[in-house]
């Protein structure tokens, strides 16, 4: 029986902006992710732009990559044990924003 807020590998305990779930999505079907846990949502300005993921740091259990889209900005943590493979695959595939 999977953890009760768990679906995957994503974390549904919070909620998700689900313009970006399709990204995570993604990412969690790469193999060298354990687990991706979604957090804070706050608001930006700005309008028109896609739904897209960008690194903001390296952490201890892996790293931390923030969701934007149009309106809004969500923290994202991703658990693995080899961050640089895993940020290499995303930009191949063209999830990651520089």
């Amino acid at each position: 029986m999977a953890p009760k807020y768990r679906a995957d590998k994503i974390k549904r305990e919070h909620t998700l902006i689900k313009e970006i779930s399709p990204l995570l999505q993604e990412l969690a079907v790469v193999d060298e992710v354990k687990s991706v846990l979604p957090g804070r949502i706050n608001q930006r300005t700005g309008s028109g732009h896609q739904p897209y993921l960008q690194l903001q740091y390296i952490t201890e259990t892996g790293f931390k990559i923030l969701g934007k889209t149009s309106s809004s900005v969500q923290e994202v943590f991703v658990v693995t044990s080899r961050p640089q493979i895993v940020l290499k695959k995303l930009k191949k595939q063209g999830v990651l924003k520089n």
